[in-house]
């Protein structure tokens, strides 16, 4: 029996750890299994910023909150590929800082991802206007497919 190619050898899963990124992690663990895809499990950490009228920030205050958002964001993201490696998938991590579209699409790209899987929030009107779609932004900025996965 002929051997089928794999479509997909690389799939990039990129995680805000929400509800909808879980929905989307199973996706992406699911069609990694399907065609014995490596796996890469992105989250990107926004740099922390006081605003205006909060008051002055110590540096040192300033380095505990980004310590402790980078130690969080790690803890979670080992889980999820421990996950992915109970389910027999060769996986990897990233933990990134940027702006998450862009940042995303980018390291899309760079490790030369297939498919791209992400979770929406299904956000529309207003909603949508103010908090934006981080979804959308990287579907028109991906260079590969992306495949969003609703979340509710």
């Amino acid at each position: 029996m002929p051997t089928r190619a794999r479509l997909f050898r690389h799939v990039l899963h990129a995680t805000d750890f929400s509800s909808a990124s879980r929905k989307a992690f199973a996706t992406a663990v699911a069609v990694a299994r399907a065609h014995r895809a490596a796996l890469t499990v992105v989250h990107v950490l926004t740099p922390f910023v006081p605003m205006a009228g909060e008051g002055f920030v110590l540096p040192e205050t300033y380095e505990r909150i980004e310590a402790a958002t980078r130690a969080s964001a790690q803890k979670q993201l080992d889980r999820l590929l421990a996950r992915a490696g109970e389910a027999g998938i060769r996986a990897g991590g990233l933990l990134l800082t940027g702006v998450p579209h862009d940042a995303i699409a980018r390291t899309a790209r760079s490790r030369r991802a297939d498919l791209l899987v992400i979770g929406t929030h299904g956000r529309t009107g207003l909603a949508r206007v103010f908090l934006g779609s981080v979804a959308a932004r990287v579907v028109a900025l991906a260079h590969c497919p992306v495949l969003t996965v609703r979340g509710r």
